[in-house]
């Protein structure tokens, strides 16, 4: 069997375990050191370190404080890597751990976060999602149950003090550019919250004081958020600093394509049985800057889908040119708003799309002024027919199907 070389208790604060860190930075120490070829298996929190409960009450999701995220487990070195090659990681499997068969999905606040549609849902919300095996259903979301597709929303290695530089410089000038946005156009470093690792001292808080959040995907990966990244996937990463520094964390049970609530998928704690390899300067041999990925052979088999477009549009009726943002959000409200008539809250709606299945493509990119996107919705994750036909849609929910997904909000 393989060895667990990073362990977790969801009874204790990630702050307490040194093989836990939610920034990044060069300097963060290894936590372990494996070999080309090795398997090993390692543990992760919930991308929050356990700040949301499994109860009917968004307050948690209300109050999480969003400074403290992600919490990722690592970083592993793998010896002999050097800058210039790729890391090859091959997910072999990935699970719930056995006691906590859960996950969430939420809305944030606008003022915490907000999300996608953040000025539709400015309000903080949640949906429990409970697991039996390959499947998940929702107490606060009837209807619907699917196959999930488990894979870490983020992964990623360590980036040179060069490339941690170029971040912060390129990010704080966004964020200059509109300081007082809600929310923000960038996090920045902030090192009252940050958890370094088996960094301490002085040393530590220096480099907690320019260290990266952990918000967004970048040239080293990070928090891509990609939902085929599964069991049989292989994930090719560019090398920046000696040993690599593998981190992962941020395990979803199942998502939709965009993660478009924010806490947008099906957040869990868990597993990952990884094996890594080497391609030395493979950076160069490739061309590669940004990681690329061989997609998992396992999947949710659904094979009927309703597909939803949207344009260049947006809510006011303004034009503008070949924006695939606007044109899926477009895509996504008008998915809402279709299934509304079967009897689903807007939020349950938009909850469905961050959890289940879906896909997003971008369609076309060269009809100006219009670019076009699709969201296509799997018809098979219902318990009842949500094709359009000639009687028109039929409100099969009851029950408690309009209460809100936060009922004390």
């Amino acid at each position: 069997m393989a060895e667990t070389i990073i362990k977790i208790d969801l009874s204790k604060s990630p702050y307490e375990n040194d093989m836990i860190h939610n920034r990044w930075h060069p300097d963060i120490p290894m936590v372990a050191m494996v070999k080309p070829g090795d398997d090993f298996i390692i543990e992760s929190y919930d991308w929050t370190g356990g700040q949301i409960n499994n109860n009917d009450s968004a307050d948690d999701v209300l109050d999480v404080d969003l400074s403290k995220v992600h919490f990722l487990s690592g970083p592993v070195g793998v010896e002999g890597a050097e800058p210039g090659d790729l890391l090859v990681v091959d997910i072999l499997d990935i699970g719930a751990f056995e006691n906590s068969q859960w996950g969430f999905n939420g809305f944030f606040s606008k003022k915490n976060g907000g999300g996608f549609l953040t000025e539709h849902f400015p309000e903080a919300q949640k949906s429990i999602w409970d697991f039996n095996g390959m499947f998940t259903k929702s107490r606060h979301v009837p209807g619907v149950e699917f196959a999930g597709l488990i894979h870490p929303g983020l992964i990623g290695t360590l980036p040179s003090k060069e490339m941690l530089d170029e971040w912060n410089t390129r990010e704080k000038a966004l964020y200059d550019t509109e300081p007082d946005r809600v929310p923000p156009l960038a996090t920045l470093p902030y090192a009252d919250t940050a958890h370094m690792g088996r960094m301490s001292g002085d040393a530590g808080k220096a480099a907690a004081a320019e260290a990266a959040r952990t918000v967004p995907p970048r040239e080293h990966g990070g928090n891509c958020d990609i939902k085929d990244l599964s069991r049989g996937s292989t994930v090719y990463f560019p090398v920046y600093v000696k040993n690599a520094g593998l981190s992962l964390g941020d395990l979803h049970f199942s998502q939709g394509d965009g993660e478009i609530t924010f806490c947008g998928a099906i957040e869990m704690a868990g597993w990952t049985h990884l094996r890594v390899g080497l391609i030395k300067d493979g950076m160069k041999k490739y061309g590669i800057k940004n990681p690329i990925f061989k997609p998992s052979p396992i999947k949710p088999q659904y094979d009927d889908y309703l597909i939803f477009e949207g344009i260049s549009v947006d809510e006011s009726g303004k034009q503008h040119y070949l924006d695939v943002h606007i044109a899926y959000r477009q895509a996504c409200l008008n998915a809402i708003e279709y299934l509304t008539k079967f009897g689903y809250s807007k939020a349950q709606a938009y909850a469905i799309l961050g959890t289940a299945p879906v896909q997003g493509h971008i369609s076309g990119v060269v009809d100006i002024p219009n670019a076009c996107a699709t969201l296509w919705l799997p018809t098979d994750i219902f318990e009842f027919n949500v094709k359009p036909n000639s009687e028109g849609p039929k409100k099969e929910l009851s029950g408690d199907v309009d209460v809100p997904l936060s009922p004390d909000l």
